[in-house]
């Protein structure tokens, strides 16, 4: 069982036009909140980025900023945070929310929130890291993206295993739940040789 003491969040900057994403994503915050579970962003008071944060902090949870010095303006950073680190570049802001997290969870985004997912489970898929990756499918956001990851292992672009690396629910709860009692496999899938 994991021991989750803090989760990294990766969602839009822009709150979208879908209320129950909004609603979800304060959801998210919430319980993060109620689990004591800290919350690791982009550092943010805008979009649903903000709107995690702020229903994390409202019901007494730790929110943890990670933000590159260009973004870093009053009119975008959060300033109520427990800690804001700011980094070099987007990169280092990648580095240091993986260092900090034991855990991620992406609700809905635009290329920036894909990158970061993409980025974080192909890490996953070489072995560089053995955490849960979820990603919270609000009112039928990602149904196109989870039948596409289901084409790629259809096709054979994906394998099975490194496919079931990405926890996917509706629900923030049972998210959570499936995400404490992940097993990683700690083999290597990427480097193994076809006929081993």
């Amino acid at each position: 069982m994991n021991n989750l003491k803090s989760i990294c969040v990766f969602c839009g900057s822009s709150e979208g036009t879908d209320s129950a994403i909004i609603i979800e994503s304060e959801l998210l915050g919430t319980k993060l909140a109620e689990r004591d579970i800290t919350l690791i962003y982009g550092g943010s008071k805008m979009g649903i980025m903000g709107r995690v944060a702020i229903a994390c902090l409202g019901n007494k949870g730790k929110a943890v900023g990670i933000i590159p010095g260009f973004l870093k303006t009053k009119e975008i950073v959060h300033e109520g945070l427990d800690e804001l680190v700011t980094t070099e570049n987007m990169h280092e802001r990648k580095l240091k929310m993986q260092e900090m997290s034991d855990g991620f969870i992406t609700l809905p985004g635009g290329f920036g929130t894909f990158e970061e997912l993409f980025e974080i489970i192909t890490w996953s898929q070489l072995g560089l890291h053995h955490k849960p990756i979820g990603i919270l499918n609000t009112n039928g956001f990602y149904d196109h993206l989870i039948a596409m990851l289901d084409e790629m292992v259809n096709r054979g672009f994906l394998k099975a295993e490194n496919r079931a690396l990405l926890i996917e629910d509706t629900d923030v709860d049972s998210l959570l739940n499936k995400m404490e009692h992940f097993v990683p496999d700690l083999t290597s899938k990427w480097l193994k040789p076809e006929n081993t």
